[in-house]
């Protein structure tokens, strides 16, 4: 059923609600648009039916490449997409640690086979200086409906600039903040830990106890040895201790005592954490917290939906029993900073055929509407990427991906640009 609601006279189709994130509400409707359609009153609240239709593109088609975890997303974007406009969007969902490889094989090689890239923030400057991004500055200047201004401010350069060009749109606004399940650390008289000290000692007292009564860890540490997992756990503490990958002049800044301690910090929980951490990526992770076998982890903010309605075929047993806070910190630094752990953006290939119609799925794809979409969906692994999808109240029955206590989203403390992926 296509209808989102309908009360007395007013009935708006999800057709409706697509052709008018397609075309670009005024933001304070798209804000609100997919969870207060329908109220009585005016029989056309939002104007929809005063828009005039898209472009009718049926029977054509697209390509995405995208990521393993946002192969949901992915389904639901192709689903809204054909509704709205008619195109037919065939998506191909690969490792995360491949994306990067794999666009630039097919842009060098001139197959052409992908139109949209869902790009790792940080090979941003290795895919545009091997001429594999389009550049969509001028795209996004002309198209005002886009609502640039409306992306958090500390993800959008990040995620899409490159010397003073942009080549795509903020899509997953990925951080860290620490997931906890309440029941085992009130078991072994654990409070949250502050501080990563704090952190270290509950893990392994946690731990302890499970022996005999679980088993059951203390923390889950992913440490998949690719830099888009190893990486954000590190990436947790260096900015916890106050530390910084890059100095303000673009030099490496991994030669000081934070830059230790947060390498120490790993060291010390890894033996009590679930086994293996350098084994340990997103799905074993958090089939492990879901199934309560985990007191604390640092995960992406959409753990608070999984944490509630289950994913990867497995079925939460801790729902109402999890809570959230800051990453803690260390030495010196008192005030808890979150890395961008991961992140991902849309941007369009350049060996695309159907560069028109790419970057008008780009810029749907990541619209406020479509965004607030997919954080309040189970198993879409999208989170929060636009200032009024942060603070827009959930849609009833709903659990919101991030609300806005959960994140420290405006400092801006982010991976530096790396040519590999991998």
């Amino acid at each position: 059923m296509n209808t989102l609601s309908g009360r007395g006279d007013t009935h708006i189709t999800r057709r409706q609600v697509l052709r008018g994130a397609m075309l670009g509400l005024a933001l304070p409707a798209a804000a609100g648009l997919l969870g207060a359609c329908g109220q009585r009153g005016d029989p056309d609240p939002l104007g929809l039916d005063r828009l005039a239709p898209p472009p009718d593109d049926s029977g054509r088609t697209l390509s995405l490449l995208t990521i393993e975890p946002h192969a949901n997303a992915a389904k639901q974007l192709a689903h809204d997409f054909k509704i709205a406009t008619g195109v037919q969007v065939n998506w191909t969902a690969i490792p995360y640690d491949q994306v990067q490889n794999k666009a630039l094989g097919d842009v060098q090689s001139g197959a052409g086979r992908y139109d949209v890239f869902d790009y790792w923030y940080t090979t941003i400057g290795a895919l545009v200086r091997q001429s594999a991004l389009e550049d969509l500055t001028d795209f996004i200047q002309q198209n005002p409906q886009i609502h640039s201004s409306d992306f958090i401010s500390s993800i959008y350069d990040p995620y899409t600039l490159h010397d003073g060009r942009r080549y795509g749109l903020p899509f997953d606004g990925d951080t860290h903040v620490l997931f906890m399940n309440e029941q085992l650390l009130a078991a072994s008289r654990v409070a949250p830990p502050k501080t990563w000290d704090q952190y270290a000692e509950a893990v392994k007292k946690i731990t302890a106890d499970g022996r005999s009564r679980g088993p059951y860890y203390g923390a889950a540490l992913l440490g998949q040895q690719a830099p888009i997992i190893i990486g954000s756990s590190y990436a947790n503490r260096l900015a916890g201790f106050g530390g910084h990958f890059l100095t303000p002049e673009g030099k490496p800044a991994l030669n000081d005592q934070a830059a230790v301690d947060a390498a120490a910090a790993m060291q010390e929980v890894a033996p009590a954490a679930l086994p293996t951490p350098f084994k340990v990526a997103f799905d074993a992770a958090l089939k492990a917290f879901l199934q309560g076998q985990v007191a604390m982890m640092e995960f992406w903010t959409d753990l608070g939906v999984f944490a509630d309605h289950g994913a990867l075929g497995v079925p939460t047993r801790i729902k109402g029993r999890w809570n959230v806070a800051s990453l803690p910190v260390g030495g010196a630094n008192l005030k808890p900073v979150a890395a961008l752990n991961a992140g991902f953006a849309m941007g369009v290939s350049r060996a695309s055929r159907n560069k028109d119609l790419a970057k008008r799925f780009v810029a749907f794809a990541t619209g406020a509407p479509i965004n607030r979409e997919l954080i309040t969906t189970p198993g879409t692994g999208i989170d929060p990427t636009r200032k009024s999808t942060l603070n827009a109240p959930a849609a009833p029955g709903r659990t919101p991906s991030a609300p806005p206590n959960y994140l420290q989203t405006n400092s801006g403390y982010h991976f530096p640009e790396t040519s590999q992926a991998g």
